[in-house]
């Protein structure tokens, strides 16, 4: 059993890594792309006859190079994966939530009430991929507007709850057909580290997730 945990927890952190690449990856296309195609644009525009706009134009590619420093800055912290995990579950969803808040496709609500508590890196880390793994299921199927996290303690546990207003689906005709392995997988993580997952849905009406992790 503990060989079974350390190989699925080494696997967990693979998942997180590969996860972190593709938001780099996507960043540098979509995002620092752009600004250095519009950067070159700018500069092969330039008419050095006519001061003028040159001034304006140069003013612009100073401002589009900051603005590229500051994301290609922004994305070497999220390289380092396992120091986003080792600052503590809130604080890594946080920073994960960050990048999701820059498409501007949804309204993201984060609550949370984390006192002294903390658990093991290696349970915070396979939450961590958890919620990272609802959230893409969220992305790519749901259809939302509107995403729900909530971070709690109680007396003796660690509770994440994950909500959209998407589309919903049938929870048992999910999991009783191939595409319901993502759905498996939460479930079989939760109780890897001794907690549980509910998964509550309804169609047109969206889906709360929500595991509990005992502290003991």
């Amino acid at each position: 059993m503990q060989k079974n945990y350390e190989t699925e927890l080494l696997k967990t952190q693979m998942e997180v890594q590969e996860q972190t690449l593709k938001t780099v990856a996507y960043d540098l296309h979509d995002n620092i792309g752009q600004l250095l195609s519009l950067t070159t644009i700018t500069l092969s525009s330039i008419n050095l006859n006519d001061s003028e706009k040159t001034a304006g134009k140069i003013a612009l590619i100073e401002d589009l190079t900051l603005r590229s420093i500051k994301e290609v800055k922004a994305l070497s912290r999220l390289l380092h994966g396992e120091e986003i995990v080792s600052r503590g579950l809130k604080s890594a969803i946080e920073f994960e939530l960050e990048w999701l808040k820059r498409s501007d496709k949804f309204r993201i609500i984060f609550d949370h009430n984390m006192p002294v508590y903390n658990i093991d890196s290696a349970k915070e880390t396979i939450l961590f991929r958890l919620f990272q793994e609802i959230i893409n299921n969220i992305i790519q199927h749901a259809k939302a507007t509107e995403i729900n996290i909530n971070l709690e303690t109680t007396t003796d546990s660690l509770r994440l709850t994950i909500s959209d207003d998407g589309i919903g689906f049938n929870v048992d005709e999910i999991l009783n057909r191939k595409a319901g392995m993502g759905l498996h997988n939460i479930m079989k993580r939760s109780a890897m580290i001794n907690g549980t997952a509910s998964i509550i849905s309804t169609p047109l009406k969206g889906a709360t997730i929500t595991i509990n992790v005992p502290y003991k």
